[in-house]
């Protein structure tokens, strides 16, 4: 959370297996198959398949082989190699004896006088690639991390949990203890979590699988070496700021949580994230937080009004949703608050703060801004150095400006001919007074504008 002025003079503060097919004649029953096994934990294996369809034989031969069950689905495994449960196969049925053969439906006749075959049995599916449950692929194995690029790379890199064995938790009182104190760990989180304020300890990794959503508020307050990565994180304003525990209607919706705040911390990553609906900010950067990149993440609000209180922001919902600096004030800030945004989509309902910057050097490549409810999309506040390459604007309004006259005495805006801004209205300001941030510092390769904005719209968020 933080402050600044409101309005366009700135916001405060596996599938189942393939069914047999063969049929046989005659016979006694095949016996289903026997269960396959599965791994660790809780992601569900493929569908059992069905067994082949067994044909009637001849007038005087026996009845044809009953169906071969698939085995019964296994549990999947746990992190990166959580495979599906092989089903087992159906029994193979007796040959009767039989009289004039006749057709099987799927099959062969059999043969006259002979004994049919029997009924091939069917064989249950796995899950799909990496994954228990049927649905998308790899619904239960999150990606691969993107290549860690920018500030959070830079001074040692930004490492988390790095090779401690994976915790799965699948509630809240699970994960709050998973991601406390400094030791390392990488947590799996599991499932949709209920709401709850949950602070994040230095060195850990946290990563969604099946759908995973934390709501309510994630808190990295003095801490280092953090990566959050593929996992939805919904704030407490889901389409009314009063939901928040912490709102205070004398106040409005500033009162209330961001859905994630980073504070006095160095060597964060979020990749691959969605982000929306925080009382306050979505994800703000404050209080000389530090060496921070943001990739491949979403920030999105659900539409809300914001009319009670002194500090209220009335039709814009305080849809304000990333805050890099929280006050003129804290000139300890300064040489610090430098954060990475690349491959980042600002979306439906975003209306300010995308972000809004103090002090740091941000730098922001093969971003997308898209609301169309926006009031500006990137602003420069005091003694802020933006940098802007190889983004997508499209239908917004004020794609890049100055906080204000003040402001632009102190800081600087740097955004060249790679920027492609479509149906956009309002200002694009460059240059300013404070020193221009021209080059980002470190390595990296932007990607062409021609095709960027399908591939952010497709990449962004979780996996």
């Amino acid at each position: 959370m933080g402050s600044g002025g409101h309005g366009s003079g700135g916001a405060s503060t596996t599938s189942g297996g393939a069914s047999g097919n063969t049929a046989g004649s005659g016979g006694g029953g095949g016996s289903g198959g026997a269960p396959g096994s599965g791994g660790a934990s809780a992601a569900s294996g493929g569908a059992p398949g069905s067994g082949g369809i067994a044909a009637s034989g001849g007038t005087s031969g026996g009845n044809a082989g009953r169906t071969g069950s698939g085995g019964s689905a296994a549990s999947g495994g746990m992190s990166g190699g959580m495979s599906g449960g092989m089903s087992g196969g159906g029994g193979r049925g007796a040959a009767g004896s039989g009289g004039a053969a006749a057709g099987g439906r799927g099959g062969g006749a059999g043969s006259s006088g002979g004994g049919g075959a029997a009924g091939r049995t069917g064989t249950g599916g796995g899950g799909t690639t990496g994954a228990g449950s049927g649905g998308a692929s790899g619904a239960c194995t999150p990606p691969a991390a993107s290549p860690l690029v920018g500030w959070a790379a830079m001074s040692g890199g930004t490492t988390g949990g790095g090779s401690a064995s994976p915790i799965m938790v699948t509630t809240l009182a699970a994960f709050t203890t998973a991601v406390g104190g400094t030791d390392p760990a990488v947590v799996i989180v599991q499932g949709v979590l209920a709401a709850g304020s949950v602070r994040v300890g230095s060195n850990k990794t946290i990563i969604g699988v099946c759908g995973a959503e934390l709501h309510g508020h994630l808190e990295i307050n003095g801490s280092s070496n953090v990566i959050i990565r593929n996992i939805k994180i919904v704030g407490y304003g889901v389409g009314n700021c009063a939901l928040d525990p912490g709102y205070d209607s004398s106040v409005g919706c500033s009162s209330g949580d961001d859905a994630v705040t980073v504070q006095k911390s160095t060597h964060v990553w979020f990749d691959h994230c969605d982000i929306s609906d925080g009382t306050d900010g979505n994800l703000d950067i404050t209080n000389g937080a530090d060496l921070v990149t943001v990739s491949w993440t979403k920030f999105h609000y659900t539409p809300r009004t914001d009319n009670s209180g002194d500090d209220s922001t009335g039709a814009s919902g305080h849809r304000y949703s990333n805050l890099v600096g929280g006050s003129d004030s804290a000139t300890g800030d300064a040489g610090k608050l430098n954060v990475t945004w690349h491959h980042d989509w600002w979306s439906d309902n975003v209306v300010e703060r995308q972000p809004r910057v103090r002090f740091g050097k941000n730098h922001l490549f093969n971003n997308l801004w898209s609301s169309s409810a926006s009031n500006y999309c990137v602003r420069a506040g005091i003694q802020a150095q933006i940098l802007i390459e190889s983004s997508i604007f499209t239908g917004v309004k004020s794609p890049q400006e100055f906080n204000s006259a003040d402001d632009k005495k102190t800081a600087n805006i740097t955004a060249g001919s790679s920027n492609v801004y479509t149906n956009t209205t309002g200002t694009k300001d460059t240059g300013g007074d404070g020193p221009a941030y021209t080059a980002a510092g470190y390595t990296f390769t932007a990607d062409p504008t021609t095709g960027l904005e399908a591939a952010v719209r497709a990449g962004a968020g979780p996996h």
